[in-house]
């Protein structure tokens, strides 16, 4: 089947994105030709703004637009708790819940050797000196519960114990209104785990 050109290398782009897959990018690429040229043009400037304008935290490596992202300038947070994640987009999920209220630091990815993904690829040296400059109570380990995430979270917990800070790590288990019958035995085994007393 012949395509027109312009219209394959618009597919063959969005294909690039994570989780598109060449289907869902046809889809996407042919909505795009039959919308306005307004649309377009839209999503054309907010991804080129989006390339230029955001950067990341000198403090703490999340997205911002400044030097310091809002969360290192807030006031409002606790600033003895440091939640240590993987990724931007994992701040962005913990912030939705409105349940944390203290700083970030984004580790930028996790250990994974055969990938080439050593702790000097990581923001781990800039932790350790936020650890040791800064009055640091807590480091909450929020990474995801997979071998990378927990080799990660063993190679820090090493690090930070000669340090006077607590060390703690996100719970893990099944999720509300998850059904246990529908839940895998490491899910199960874990809620077992990390169960508290009522």
């Amino acid at each position: 089947m012949l395509i027109a050109e312009p219209l394959q290398k618009a597919i063959d782009e969005l294909s690039k994105l994570p989780s598109i897959g060449k289907k869902t990018a046809q889809r996407l690429a042919i909505h795009l030709l039959k919308n306005d040229r307004e649309v377009v043009e839209s999503l054309i400037t907010s991804l080129r703004e989006l390339k230029e304008k955001i950067h990341f935290c000198k403090v703490c490596f999340n997205i911002s637009v400044d030097d310091i992202c809002l969360i290192c300038k807030s006031v409002k947070r606790d600033r003895t708790v440091l939640c240590v994640v993987e990724d931007a987009s994992d701040v962005l999920s913990i912030e939705k819940t409105n349940e944390y209220n203290g700083l970030y630091h984004v580790l930028g990815g996790v250990l994974n050797p055969l990938s080439g993904i050593t702790a000097e690829s990581l923001k781990i040296k800039e932790l350790m000196n936020r650890v040791t400059n800064n009055e640091i109570r807590e480091i909450i380990l929020a990474l995801n519960p997979n071998a990378e995430g927990d080799a990660t979270s063993l190679y820090l917990s090493r690090l930070l114990k000669e340090t006077s800070v607590k060390i703690s790590r996100i719970a893990r288990g099944l999720p509300i209104g998850g059904d246990i019958e529908f839940a895998d035995s490491a899910t199960i085994g874990r809620a077992f785990i990390g169960r508290i007393q009522v």
